[in-house]
């Protein structure tokens, strides 16, 4: 019995605790200042040490990993880097590069740029995922945002969910909500409403609003004549 209320007051004051060491570190989340240089293996395990805590202003480089709060310079990461705020500048990561925040500049990477806002600039990798690009992005496979304005050139496939802006170019697809501009693709282009041209194997809009498509099967869905051969378009 009398174990047994030791093990509650150890649970009791456990409880009281807890609350105030997780406010503790809840406090202590965040950069705490900036460095011009960070240098090491992998965050935190770098100079200055702390993982999160120091925004970087000029040179990020470490052997595998990088994470700061906003950066704005040149970002290595031998394996990956990852920025929770706004990213400004060169960013390398050898699998991938994070972002959490909006993104102005060059990234580049042999694996996944990942972007959940906006990028301003140019893409290079392997698979580009973002919420919105404004730029350049080139990517080895594809490439999947809510919104892009600019260029894109992938292996496989480029997918917009909503707008897309410019110059879509891929080995297979196109896919695109709205498409104001061209989309030129080997096999396959589709969107719900045209505003430019498509060329490829097979093009399919829903509506065309101004525009043509050349290919061996033109399809747009609101035309008295829904498919053509070699070319289809507003008439």
């Amino acid at each position: 019995m009398n174990r047994m209320f030791k093990v509650g007051l150890a649970a009791l004051a456990l409880a009281a605790v807890t609350p105030a060491f997780a406010q503790e570190v809840e406090e202590e989340e965040g950069p705490i200042g900036f460095t011009p240089v960070a240098i090491g293996l992998a965050t935190p395990v770098q100079l200055p040490w702390g993982i999160n805590r120091w925004d970087v202003f000029g040179l990020d480089l470490n052997v595998f990993y990088s994470d700061a709060p906003t950066m704005y310079g040149i970002d290595i990461g031998g394996l990956a880097t990852l920025t929770r705020d706004k990213t400004m500048g060169l960013v390398v990561g050898g699998l991938g590069n994070v972002a959490f925040d909006d993104v102005y500049g060059l990234r580049a990477t042999l694996g996944l740029e990942y972007c959940s806002k906006g990028v301003w600039g140019a893409d290079l990798g392997l698979v580009g995922v973002r919420d919105d690009l404004h730029g350049l992005d080139v990517e080895f496979l594809g490439t999947y945002q809510r919104k892009v304005c600019g260029l894109q050139v992938s292996g496989l496939a480029n997918v917009a969910t909503e707008e897309s802006y410019g110059m879509n170019v891929a080995g297979l697809t196109n896919l695109a909500k709205t498409a104001y501009g061209f989309q030129l693709a080997a096999i396959f282009n589709m969107t719900e409403e045209l505003h430019g041209a498509q060329i490829s194997l097979v093009n399919y809009a829903d509506y065309c609003a101004s525009g043509f498509q050349i290919g061996l099967v033109n399809i747009i869905m609101s035309n008295q004549i829904k498919v053509l051969p070699l070319v289809n378009g507003y008439f």
